[in-house]
């Protein structure tokens, strides 16, 4: 069995005080060179972030993990590039968040396409709880884009300006508007300013137009996504053979203050996150 690995900001004064929140990060990292790079760029920032904002942070790889006992020991769920395959986990995950529970997912935690190695074969998830439905494409190569923001309102954006630059991705299509959805918050979406969108080679990985949500919520649970989480990759090796990273996520200060706040949100419930961009 894969080994649970725990970061957590404590201090040592005689007892140790309790974490304000705990977070458990599942993951595969074992396809995607892009996605394994992301995963371990996200074990290294996130146990940076407990430390500065008091919660624990733990991680595993061990989807049997993903049951109603071990997931009563966390307060938020993260999903660093996979979902559960099994359908006891998918069980045990959606009573969690059933009763309370809280989740973030990145990028590839929200494919389904049919046929693939995961195909769109769990309703609930991809149309109940993330709304989207299936993936359709996606630009390429990863590249920058302006995201505008849609909902000032929410905890997770309050700190943000109109737009920004994000880090380079693979932004992802999907099968369902979610404007169409009234339990689904889009809270950043691509700004038309991005346009064109992509390298190519191939004309369909370029987009010139559209309307393309990569944050967003449901209001149903206390859960939040990003499509952020695809970091370039030497694939070509132009300057080795060790599919360098080319570009990470987790190193653009508007973005995390994105993802640290919307976290901050899901495990201190009632609380406004600070600007933090001052802190990183």
């Amino acid at each position: 069995m894969a080994a649970l690995v725990a970061w957590s900001a404590l201090t040592f004064s005689g007892c140790t005080p309790a974490p304000a929140f705990r977070v458990i990060a599942f993951y595969t990292a074992k396809a995607d060179p892009a996605h394994i790079s992301f995963v371990q760029e996200a074990r290294r920032w996130f146990p940076a972030m407990a430390a500065k904002y008091d919660f624990r942070f733990d991680t595993t790889s061990d989807w049997r993990n993903l049951n109603a006992g071990f997931l009563a020991r966390y307060d938020v769920v993260l999903f660093l590039d996979t979902r559960p395959e099994e359908p006891a986990q998918r069980a045990a995950f959606q009573a969690y968040m059933e009763h309370g529970g809280a989740w973030m997912g990145f990028h590839f935690a929200g494919f389904a396409l049919t046929p693939s190695a995961y195909p769109a074969n769990w309703d609930w998830y991809h149309n109940a709880f993330l709304g989207a439905g299936s993936y359709v494409s996606n630009t390429w190569r990863p590249t920058s884009a302006i995201l505008r923001v849609e909902d000032h309102g929410h905890p997770a954006t309050a700190h943000l300006p109109p737009t920004f630059r994000s880090s380079p991705n693979e932004w992802y299509r999907w099968e369902n508007d979610l404007r169409r959805n009234p339990e689904i918050d889009i809270l950043i979406a691509i700004d038309s300013s991005s346009f064109p969108l992509g390298t190519g080679p191939k004309q369909h990985e370029i987009w010139h137009s559209g309307y393309y949500p990569v944050v967003w919520t449901n209001r149903k649970y206390r859960m939040i996504y990003f499509n952020m989480g695809h970091n370039d990759i030497d694939y070509e090796h132009k300057y080795d053979t060790t599919n360098r990273t080319l570009s990470y996520t987790l190193n653009n200060p508007i973005q995390d203050q994105l993802i640290i706040d919307g976290l901050l949100w899901l495990g201190r419930p009632g609380e406004v996150p600070r600007d933090t961009r001052g802190d990183q």
